[in-house]
């Protein structure tokens, strides 16, 4: 599993990183976490502002910081496909 946090390093790209890395450690998931910053690299995911989540190829979720919830919910639902 590959997930991207997209953002030029803002305060909420930070938090955002923070938030995945705890929902990997709660659901004990081993999972490379790439910090893209480039802004041609953001852009080529259709994103318009960030912070933004992509796990495996998939967007899901730009420009709001989601719940650890939320993104527990992605984390399973990719590992499961």
């Amino acid at each position: 599993m590959e997930i991207k946090i997209l953002g030029k390093g803002c305060p909420k790209c930070h938090h955002l990183e923070e938030l995945t890395e705890e929902a990997l450690q709660d659901l004990d998931i081993d999972a490379q976490i790439i910090k893209v910053k480039d802004i041609n690299d953001i852009t080529a995911y259709d994103v318009l502002s960030t912070p933004a989540l992509v796990i495996d190829e998939e967007l899901k979720c730009s420009g709001k910081l989601p719940s650890i919830d939320e993104i527990k919910v992605w984390i399973q639902d990719a590992r499961n496909e």
